[in-house]
């Protein structure tokens, strides 16, 4: 019970910390950490969570990562139901906690996005369909490929949250622009149950295209990079 305890934490903290920092602190009146400082803002999530609950239960905070390292051979699959539901609830209660703390301010209105990923008339840039796809599968991709790298046995002990959280940042700087960033079902859903609507009609992609990412990179991992012995 305590890898799901800590997984539910987790997500909340990615949730909270990373839409949080999008819904809150983006566009600020003129003191607003744009999408550079919401990028990071996603990374610190996983970084600070990684030290602080790797030990326990690996700090997935993702179903793409669980099933990814599932598909790597790092995850046993009795785990990988009980893990999914862990995150989804953590980022359900992290979404609800902010919208709690957006909705203390006047004029706001949940249905505008509450940092949810979209695509077409709902993408920040406006890119489409197909190029949400692809943007999503791919960068969960190499998503996979640094946390599994990293976490190698013959990779630096110690340091993998270092570069599993500067990853995260990269792709969320490539990506606002055209999803909003997901490369997890969790921290896209979360939020969606809120702003309801289009969110929800959107939410397929932001399952299908991470969990599709995160195989091809388990399959691009054990393929390329897994230490043999």
């Amino acid at each position: 019970m305590k890898r799901y305890g800590v997984e539910f934490f987790g997500t909340f903290w990615l949730v909270l910390g990373g839409c949080g920092s999008a819904v809150l602190a983006a566009a600020y009146p003129a003191l607003g950490i744009g999408f550079a400082g919401v990028a990071l803002a996603f990374g610190l999530t996983v970084l600070t969570m990684a030290y602080a609950i790797g030990h326990v239960s690996g700090c997935h905070l993702n179903p793409a990562v669980s099933i990814g390292l599932w598909v790597g051979g790092r995850f046993p699959a009795k785990y990988l139901l009980p893990y999914i539901v862990a995150q989804l609830l953590g980022a359900i209660a992290g979404a609800g906690v902010l919208y709690v703390i957006a909705s203390g301010k006047a004029g706001f209105d949940v249905h505008g996005g509450f940092a949810s990923n979209g695509y077409g008339e709902h993408s920040p840039g406006g890119y489409s369909m197909n190029a949400a796809l692809v943007t999503e599968i791919v960068l969960t991709m190499f998503f996979l490929l640094v946390i599994l790298g990293s976490t190698d046995k013959k990779a630096p002990a110690g340091f993998a949250p270092v570069p599993i959280g500067l990853g995260l940042t990269l792709i969320h700087l490539i990506s606002i622009p055209v999803t909003n960033t997901s490369v997890n079902p969790a921290r896209s859903t979360g939020v969606a149950l809120f702003a309801g609507g289009w969110a929800l009609e959107q939410l397929w992609l932001f399952w299908v295209a991470p969990i599709v990412g995160a195989v091809l990179g388990a399959l691009a991992y054990k393929a390329f990079v897994r230490s043999d012995d």
